[in-house]
């Protein structure tokens, strides 16, 4: 296939899932098995496509990253302005970029792998249908109220998705559900600490791999960050509006669903 089809594909893909709890990677890496673009340039790409499913979520929610600079004060909120939103949103990212910074070559080694997200899947969709029952009936504060504990507890949550297939939004959103975030609040905080973690992630891989990549490789990241960043964008409003009316119960029956599927069409990768 044409590498400027390929970067279309994933691009399309990235956006879709990265900010649903469905794990953007792990799709990444079973699709790009499945059209043959797999090895060392192929990882990089599954990574810094990402860079367009980030600028959507800066693009979209810019007030509140604006709220974030000392001294502004955008939005009528109680915890995510200024300092205080700074040290919540750098407590929710700290434990994802410590565990990823110290265990990023053996995750790339050893989980990089259809079999491994496929497991990752089934294991987040069962996890998901265990938190809403969980959960159910319980009161729910609003994201402007979020306490530096929560914030803490979200990040560790969010190491589970160092792990390709368990899905970062997933990993955190019902993590900020168990913690005592609404819905709502629980999705969005995701998609605002996605934004550190991600550019880190992003550039450390391109830092890595920056000598070896080529103008063409270039350029097919360049296609499928823009494609990923159009279709995040519809994507993230989407997610929204159905969360206001239903639970994450259909993202975690999606999961278990698949999780075989994609493991008998790329087994024969793995063996």
């Amino acid at each position: 296939m044409a590498p400027w089809a390929t970067a279309i594909i994933l691009g399309i893909v990235e956006g879709l899932t990265e900010f649903i709890p469905v794990s953007s990677t792990g799709h990444l890496i079973v699709v790009g098995n499945l059209l043959g673009f797999t090895g060392d340039k192929a990882s990089t790409f599954e990574i810094a496509i990402q860079f367009g499913a980030i600028l959507s979520v800066v693009v979209l929610y810019w007030k509140r990253f604006l709220g974030l600079i000392p001294g502004r004060h955008i939005l009528q909120t109680d915890s995510l302005q200024g300092w205080p939103g700074l040290f919540r949103i750098g407590l929710a990212t700290a434990p994802a970029l410590v565990f990823g910074y110290l265990f990023h070559g053996m995750i790339k080694a050893q989980l990089f792998t259809p079999t491994a997200v496929a497991v990752a899947l089934a294991i987040g969709g069962v996890g998901i249908l265990i938190a809403e029952k969980t959960i159910a009936g319980r009161p729910a504060r609003s994201l402007d109220r979020l306490t530096l504990s929560q914030a803490l507890g979200i990040g560790l949550f969010q190491t589970l998705s160092l792990w390709p297939g368990t899905s970062r939004s997933a990993a955190t959103i019902v993590g900020g559900l168990l913690l005592g975030l609404d819905r709502k609040g629980a999705a969005e905080f995701s998609f605002l600490i996605a934004v550190p973690v991600l550019i880190a992630a992003t550039g450390y891989d391109l830092l890595k791999m920056g000598g070896h990549l080529t103008p063409e490789d270039l350029g097919q990241l360049a296609l499928g960050s823009a494609v990923s960043f159009v279709v995040a964008i519809v994507s993230i409003a989407t997610f929204i509006r159905i969360l206001s009316r239903w639970s994450l119960a259909p993202f975690a029956w999606y999961r278990i669903v698949v999780a075989p599927i994609f493991y008998l069409l790329t087994r024969h990768l793995s063996l």
